[in-house]
Formats: structure tokens, C-alpha cells, sequence
């Protein structure tokens, strides 16, 4: 039996200003209207209809309308309380795996990857349910194109018994140019996929002898875990001791037991704006575009705008991505560096750097359309059912005008009903809640004004939705 485990944490900057930590590339549509989470759940199935996710707590609500609104895939989603890397989050599954599914084959697939031949890619899962069965830690060497200064490699080593699996002789970091040349030439390295099938109790035996900390503090993180629906709480102070490593550093580069089936089966892991643009569809000029793009005179590049037209001239080899709130340009050639300046937003404390001008909330999600010194204007939508929070302000009050749907008002004492093209008033220090009870989705503009208008000037009564303390939310 095989469990597929789609390892959905990860922020993916170097994909900004799209991917920002808290809506990060995973669960953005590239290449349909499948985002690369949903494209990963739907190869998975036709391995297996069982599946398990690990991903962070702020993650959750997006995990799960992402999984409702495909075929219901029959999964549980482990929660991790912080980021520690890949290994324990392998970590996390394997333990509960073990008590669960009684040490089933575990397929590690990152849930932010393309992979364009998908019977490429099942034929090679095939292959290696063999030697998986028999104890071996199988990786996936993806057959290289070019050389690529963007991967790490793994070294084809001594054959084993099944026929198209190997030994693996050793691992490389990223190389530079000329020695990716060298891998390259050589026809022994293929690009290190970090996709991963083993047995639980193999994982976790190796990972026992070689980062015994990592094993002990999620083994005790599973020990007392909290289940709510689909998800699964682990004890989050014993999962925050864990050291943060990644699955090939832990474990994969220390046992003797690491092997590798190569194979050509379209993979990328969509790291940067240029990996983005050679496996998108381009015009004669080698270009890109997406949305409302003019140009002329521009040759090899990436063009996106999502809230205004952009207009280009005699451009070569450039990125241009436009989103409400932030531009990038850059030349293509240096899209891997899109992460240094991420870094240095969140040093500036600047909210771009995590958050979108839209932010999705398990209740629907909010827009901010406007910002001034002292007011500020959003866009709210409410799904049929949903309520935000029971709240209170201290330094804004609101104006609320519903354009759609039907709105069941708050308000301190009074509780009443708003439709399209009516609205009311919210003072400060009044409790207020907004709730959907129609069947379609509920729209209002929301003017906020006062001298401070962060969103942690919230004063929470009740929420239905189980929300961390610590999490800003409507």
C-alpha cells in the first residue's frame, strides 16, 4: 500500500509578489485552473484515493477549500506549528502513518512541483514500490536537460537487482556553471526531484541513527496530538524543540541505504520566474504574457498583470509581474535573486512581503482597495453560511454598503438584516459581526476611518473557525 504524502509547507519567494507566505505559490494557479497543489492531489490519486498533508496552521483553511472543491479526495491534514523543514515533516507523517495505515510505503511528493509526464512518473513510483518493500529509501533522479545551476544533483551509483534502480554514489549541492557542465557531460547525475518513496519504519529507523533529535521530538509531538475534523493537531511545544533540517541532509545523504530511479518525466520545481517561463507556452518572440499586456519590440520575456494594464517597449530577456499592491522587473537572469529582496522587506517590516492586497480567510475573503493616512476602503466577501468574528474596535469605525448577496448585522444589542444598496454605521468600541445567510455570496464595501487602522486593533468575543490567538483575523 502506498499513502501518498503531499508536503504543502514552503513559501516559495522567489515566485514574488504572486507567492507571499501567506497565499505562497503551492496554491496558486500556473499552468490551469488547478493551482500546483490541486495538480499534485490529482496525480496522487490515481496511486492512491487515501492521502495525507502536512502543512502550516496559517495554511489550513486554504488546504481545505482547495480539497472541497475537487473530487473529495479522502484525506487527513497534519498540522505543523512552525517550519522545520522537510524532515520533520516526513517525520510527522511517518509516526502517525505507523499507528494509522500499519507502515505503508510512503510517497513524499512536494506539493509545488510540475511534473508534465505523468506515466512517466507513475511507471517510475511502480518501479520502486520493489526495492521501496525491501527497506531501500528511494529519491527520483530527474533526467537533465540542461545544466541547470538551479538543482542539486544526485549521483547514479552501483545497480541494483530491478532493473533501472541504483545504488546512489553521492549528492551535490548546486553547482556553478561549469561544473554543472561536468554533470552534466558525465551522463551519472540527474537533478535531485526531492520526491521520495519508503516504508515509515525505514524512514524513521535511519532517521533514528542519524538525526535521533528530529525522531524524538516529533515522535513525542504525535504522542499527543488533538484531532478536529480533517486536521490534525500535534503538540506544538515538542514539534517548536525540533531542529529544522531538510530530508536529504538528515537522513538521505548519511544512510547506506539511499537509492535512486532515474527518470524523464517533465519535472521542474517552478523555483523561479524564469523556471515559470520555459515551461509555459510562448509566442514566436519567445514571450509570455498574462492578462491585460501591450507590448512591442520584446523578445524572451515574462509578462503578468493582475489589477492594471502594463505596457511594454523594446524590452529582452525581463520579468514584469503586477499585482495591486507591488511591480516587479527584473532581468531573467537574475530571478533567483527575487528572494534577497523578500528578505529584505520582512527586515523593513513590510506587510507585502506576506500578505496579498486580497487575504483569504476561512469565513471568505477581504480586499483592500483603498489606503489613506486615516481611512481605508476593502472589498468583503462572505461565503453562504460564514460569519467573521464577534469584534470591537478601538481607534476606527466602519461604514458598511452591501452591492450583493444579504447581510445579517451585529451591532451592539441589535441584530438585522441588510440588503443590496443598504447600510449602516459601526462605532468605535461597538461589538459588531457581519454573517452571510443567504445562498450566494455576500459582497460589501467597507470604510474604515480612524487614527490607526492595523488589523490588530481587534478585540475578539467569539470566532467560529478555532483560530489561534496569535493569528491577525477579521
Amino acid at each position: 500500500m502506498i499513502i501518498p504524502v503531499i508536503l504543502g509547507g514552503g513559501v516559495g519567494s522567489r515566485l514574488w509578489p504572486l507567492s507571499r507566505s501567506a497565499f505562497p505559490k503551492q496554491y496558486n494557479p500556473f499552468f490551469s485552473e488547478q493551482s500546483l497543489f490541486q495538480e499534485t492531489i490529482s496525480r496522487s490519486q490515481a496511486i492512491s484515493e487515501q492521502l495525507l498533508i502536512v502543512c502550516g496552521e496559517q495554511h489550513r483553511f486554504i488546504v481545505a477549500e482547495q480539497l472541497c472543491s475537487m473530487s473529495k479526495p479522502l484525506a487527513k491534514v497534519l498540522l505543523e506549528p512552525g517550519r522545520k523543514d522537510t524532515a520533520a515533516a516526513a517525520a510527522l507523517a511517518a509516526h502517525y502513518l505507523q499507528q494509522e495505515a500499519d507502515d505503508p510505503l510512503m510517497l513524499i511528493l512536494p506539493a509545488d512541483h510540475v511534473i508534465k509526464n505523468r506515466d512517466a512518473f507513475h511507471a517510475a513510483v511502480q518501479k520502486a514500490q520493489i526495492i521501496a518493500k525491501a527497506g531501500k529509501l528511494v529519491t527520483f533522479g530527474c533526467q537533465p536537460h540542461k545544466p541547470s545551476t538551479a538543482y542539486g544533483y544526485i549521483q547514479q551509483g552501483q545497480a541494483l537487482s530491478e532493473q533501472g534502480t541504483y545504488k546512489v554514489a553521492s549528492f551535490a549541492e548546486k553547482p556553478n556553471a561549469e561544473r554543472a557542465k561536468q554533470f552534466l557531460a558525465s551522463g551519472e547525475y540527474f537533478w535531485n526531484s526531492g520526491i521520495f518513496l519508503f516504508r515509515a519504519s525505514a524512514f524513521l529507523r535511519e532517521l533514528q541513527i542519524y538525526s535521533s533529535e528530529i525522531y524524538l521530538q516529533t515522535q513525542q509531538a504525535l504522542s499527543d496530538v488533538s484531532e478536529d475534523g480533517i486536521f490534525l493537531r500535534p503538540n506544538k511545544q515538542s514539534f517548536i524543540a525540533c531542529p529544522s533540517n531538510s530530508i536529504d541532509y538528515a537522513v538521505m545523504e548519511k544512510t547506506s541505504e539511499a537509492a535512486v530511479i532515474p527518470v524523464d518525466m517533465g519535472w521542474s520545481d517552478v523555483g523561479s520566474w524564469d523556471s515559470l517561463h520555459e515551461h509555459l507556452p510562448q509566442d514566436e518572440k519567445g514571450n509570455t504574457t498574462v492578462g491585460d499586456v501591450y507590448m512591442a519590440g520584446v523578445e524572451d520575456s515574462y509578462i503578468r498583470a493582475s489589477a492594471k494594464m502594463v505596457v511594454a517597449l523594446g524590452l529582452k530577456n525581463q520579468v514584469i509581474v503586477e499585482t495591486r499592491d507591488a511591480v516587479l522587473i527584473a532581468d531573467k537572469s537574475r530571478s533567483e535573486d527575487v528572494k534577497h529582496i523578500v528578505q529584505q522587506l520582512e527586515i523593513d517590516q513590510r506587510s507585502e512581503s506576506a500578505l496579498h492586497s486580497k487575504v483569504y480567510r476561512p469565513w471568505g475573503a477581504y480586499e483592500t482597495l483603498e489606503l489613506g493616512s486615516r481611512y481605508q476602503v476593502k472589498c468583503i466577501t462572505v461565503k453562504p453560511g460564514a460569519s467573521l468574528s464577534l469584534q470591537m474596535h478601538h481607534q476606527r469605525s466602519e461604514h458598511w454598503v452591501v452591492i450583493a448577496g444579504s447581510a445579517e448585522v451585529t451591532r451592539g444589542d441589535d441584530v438585522f438584516i441588510l440588503n443590496r444598496d443598504q447600510s449602516t454605521y459601526i462605532p468605535t468600541k461597538t461589538k459588531h459581526r457581519l454573517k452571510n445567510t443567504g445562498n450566494e455570496m455576500l459582497e460589501i464595501i467597507e470604510v474604515q476611518v480612524g487614527d490607526y487602522l492595523g488589523e490588530d486593533d481587534i478585540v475578539r468575543f467569539e470566532d467560529n473557525y478555532g483560530r489561534v490567538e496569535e493569528e491577525v483575523f477579521l
